[in-house]
């Protein structure tokens, strides 16, 4: 799962849809793989917040707004980042992933014609 989490990486490619998947191989059901895949990014989240949040306390970071914002917006998205993964777990229980790899291929599609045609860079 820790390879999956790297393919992340590759532009297009979901963290989390790669390390659910990556999780069924061995005999994971769907929920366990996923909270697993969850809780695999904490470390990586919490750091790389830690890392940019040197920036916005000198005020160096680009776009800064400050501290007090920046602290705001960060509960803030721990809140709804924990409700959707909340819901996520939920929905998990009783669907299949299917309409996830539906939704990446078909926006992955787009990015590859739209970044083809010369229309984004």
């Amino acid at each position: 799962m820790g390879f999956a989490q790297a393919l992340a990486l590759v532009p297009g490619v979901s963290r989390s849809g790669a390390t659910i998947t990556a999780g069924l191989f061995p005999g994971f059901d769907r929920v366990a793989a996923a909270r697993f895949s969850f809780l695999l990014s904490i470390p990586a989240v919490v750091l790389s917040g830690l890392y940019e949040m040197k920036d916005v306390a000198n005020g160096t970071a680009e776009g800064s707004v400050g501290v007090a914002p920046t602290v705001v917006a960060t509960i803030l998205a721990f809140i709804t980042g924990y409700a959707a993964i909340a819901f996520l777990l939920k929905f998990l229980t009783t669907h299949i992933t299917g309409v996830f790899v539906a939704y990446r291929v078909t926006l992955d599609a787009a990015v590859l014609a739209l970044a083809g045609s010369g229309v984004i860079g």
